[in-house]
């Protein structure tokens, strides 16, 4: 596996050679519709930014070949290149922060108005990395996946109750204002697929109580009423 690099244009990068552009010259993305993998598209939809999905599955045959290791050694999805990176060069991204980070700077949006508001969406975006996906993670594999084989309730149950408790605090932070950081930010289009996911993929709507948290349902039902989600969330579909 060799380390990932940038190159002058798109068709030069390894992984073109497995997902070619038919649009080279807007952004390209390589992901799958998990929660993570949804957030770009989402963030794409919002921002306006034209690009090219490539749907990459979670099989080894896809995530840890050599052409999508040459853009992400992490085999995991999602993952870009943008054509027009800084100074106009390309630039391959990985890690579904990273990349939201890069689309709002590049833009100017959904990343507040100063260097307060800013800092307020990053904790929350970093709590989402840091704490909310892999916590929920877990619970989808000891509850839905191939950890509910196991016999010892320990495991389960711990992810639960973390689960409760993330779930709390989100709850606490949206009481009286529509999204996480003030305005709608990067932060909710990190948060709230992993939110929608308990249910949507996890079934785990009794186990976690999430039905009890009367302000993070309607947190994701506004959130799943912006066009930018309904896109976000079908743009990997049918996608090569």
């Amino acid at each position: 596996m060799s380390n990932p690099k940038d190159y002058p244009s798109v068709d030069q990068y390894p992984i073109y050679k497995r997902w070619p552009a038919k649009h080279p010259d807007i952004l390209q993305l390589y992901s799958l519709g998990t929660p993570n993998g949804v957030k770009i598209p989402i963030a794409l939809e919002e921002l306006k930014i034209p690009y090219e999905a490539h749907r990459v599955t979670l099989a080894a045959s896809d995530v840890k070949s050599e052409e999508y290791l040459s853009l992400n050694p992490n085999n995991k999805i999602p993952a870009i290149i943008d054509p027009h990176g800084p100074e106009g060069t390309p630039i391959g991204i990985f890690e579904s922060g990273a990349i939201l980070v890069y689309l709002a700077e590049k833009t100017g949006k959904l990343m507040g108005n100063n260097a307060a508001e800013k800092a307020k969406v990053l904790q929350w975006l970093m709590f989402q990395v840091g704490g909310v996906g892999p916590m929920f993670g877990q619970l989808g594999y000891f509850h839905a996946f191939a950890g509910s084989e196991i016999e010892d309730p320990r495991p389960k149950q711990r992810y639960i109750n973390e689960a409760k408790r993330l779930l709390n605090v989100i709850e606490n932070q949206l009481e009286g204002q529509d999204w996480i950081a003030g305005d709608f930010s990067i932060a909710d289009i990190a948060i709230v697929p992993w939110l929608d996911t308990i249910e949507r993929s996890y079934r785990a709507g009794d186990e976690t109580e999430i039905t009890k948290f009367k302000q993070i349902k309607a947190y994701i039902e506004r959130f799943n009423q912006r066009p930018s989600a309904q896109k976000g969330w079908n743009a990997l579909a049918q996608k090569t």
